[in-house]
């Protein structure tokens, strides 16, 4: 099982402060691997092999100069919430080929098309208009596309996703789109300094994913939660 969880939020919510502001490679390296020392003392904590946490760094707010000295650190799979601010970075930096881009943001689905040109991966599905879009879009590029079904975890209003009790149903609608490869379920925590309510949240999604697996669909995975909030 893979996760872009960081696993264990009183590392970060506890202390609730930034990462320095990278103006390098090496600051951008260096932040990076004390990320990733985080997420490993908390792997080992629950017994849980580190490589199968997967880190997704997001660019939004950042220019391209700061993207590609991201780059440059090992960075090869970024997010981005806006879709637009996503296709306006994939073509300023089309020379690096190997650059990939997840979109984690809510669709419209007259955005629909972007997505289908260039994204590696989408992290927000809720609802069956976008799927649907997606998928026609997908067909005409010759292309499938990683898909994740977004859940709200914090039932605030607020927030894009399912509520999860809907989940079950809208899996069981998605095998029609063949192009779209569903890999598991996402959610954005509620904004908290509290971690024990911000943990609340991922482990509902963790468990409603374990209810739900045996029962997919053929062809559908969820092996992978992808569980982040504002702030990290």
């Amino acid at each position: 099982m893979t996760d872009t969880s960081v696993l264990d939020t009183e590392t970060r919510h506890d202390l609730h402060d930034r990462w320095p502001r990278a103006e390098s490679v090496e600051d951008f390296r260096e932040n990076l691997a004390a990320v990733h020392a985080r997420i490993a003392a908390a792997a080992a904590r629950v017994g849980r092999d580190p490589a199968t946490v997967r880190l997704l760094p997001v660019s939004k707010t950042m220019d391209e100069a700061h993207i590609r000295l991201a780059y440059a650190a090992g960075c090869r799979l970024l997010g981005e919430n806006k879709v637009q601010e996503a296709a306006r970075k994939w073509e300023a930096m089309a020379d690096l080929a190997d650059l990939q881009w997840s979109v984690i943001g809510h669709l419209q689905t007259n955005k629909a098309k972007l997505v289908a040109r260039f994204a590696a991966e989408f992290q927000a599905l809720d609802n069956l208009r976008a799927a649907e879009a997606l998928d026609r879009r997908l067909q005409i590029e010759g292309r499938s596309l990683d898909v994740f079904v977004q859940v709200n975890t914090s039932d605030e209003v607020s927030k894009y996703g399912l509520p999860p009790e809907e989940v079950a149903g809208f899996l069981k609608e998605l095998p029609a789109f063949s192009a779209l490869k569903v890999r598991g379920l996402m959610t954005l925590a509620l904004f908290s300094a509290e971690a024990a309510r911000v943990r609340r949240c991922f482990v509902l999604l963790r468990d409603l994913r374990d209810r739900l697996r045996q029962d997919a669909p053929a062809g559908l995975s969820l092996d992978e939660l992808s569980m982040g909030m504002s702030g990290d």
